[in-house]
C-alpha cells in the first residue's frame, strides 16, 4: 500500500469506483463512502464543499488579496464585490495590515404564484504580514467599485553606502 492511499481525501475518486463495482469489503468504508457521495451530491449546486475543495474562498466570504512592493511603498488590492466602505474595517497592528468586514445581501423574488427572500451573511477577516516596515501615519485607504486599495509608505531608513570620515582623537 502506498502512503497516499492512505490519506482519505486524495482517494475519494478510487473508493466511488469501488463502492459502484461492489469491491469494498468493510462495511463501515463503505457506509462512509456514501455518506461521502450523499454531501457531495447535496452541496454540489452551491459552490461550496463541505469538506475542503474550494472552502471559504470559494464562498465568497474570505476575500481575494494581492500584495505588491515597490522601493517607496506596499501596495494592498482586495476583492469586495457588493459591499460598501461601510462594511469594511482596516487596521494596521505589529507588521500586519488587518481587513475585515461582513457582507450581507437580501434578494427578494415576487410572482403571482410565489414570494421568495433569499438572505446572505457572513464575516470574514484577513491578515496580511507586510513584507517591510510601513509609515503607519501615511497609510491611505480607499474603496472604488468593490476594489478596496491600501497604500502603506515605506518607513524612510539611512543610505546605506555612505563614507563616514574617521577623525584622529589626540
Amino acid at each position: 500500500m502506498r502512503i497516499r492511499e492512505l490519506v482519505p481525501w486524495r482517494n475519494r475518486e478510487r473508493e466511488h469506483e469501488l463502492s459502484r463495482r461492489g469491491e469494498i469489503r468493510d462495511p463501515f468504508t463503505a457506509l462512509e463512502t456514501q455518506m461521502r457521495r450523499y454531501f457531495d451530491d447535496f452541496f454540489e449546486g452551491f459552490d461550496l464543499a463541505p469538506f475542503g475543495k474550494g472552502g471559504l474562498h470559494e464562498a465568497g466570504l474570505t476575500p481575494k488579496v494581492d500584495v505588491a512592493e515597490t522601493n517607496d511603498a506596499v501596495h494592498v488590492t482586495a476583492d469586495l464585490p457588493g459591499m460598501s466602505e461601510n462594511d469594511i474595517e482596516v487596521t494596521l497592528s505589529d507588521g500586519h495590515l488587518h481587513i475585515r468586514g461582513e457582507k450581507h445581501a437580501e434578494k427578494e423574488e415576487k410572482d403571482k404564484n410565489y414570494h421568495r427572500i433569499e438572505r446572505t451573511y457572513g464575516s470574514f477577516q484577513r491578515s496580511i504580514a507586510l513584507p517591510a516596515e510601513v509609515d503607519s501615519e501615511n497609510v491611505d485607504a480607499s474603496f472604488k467599485n468593490g476594489v478596496l486599495s491600501v497604500v502603506l509608505p515605506k518607513v524612510a531608513t539611512a543610505s546605506s553606502g555612505k563614507k563616514i570620515a574617521v577623525k584622529k582623537t589626540p
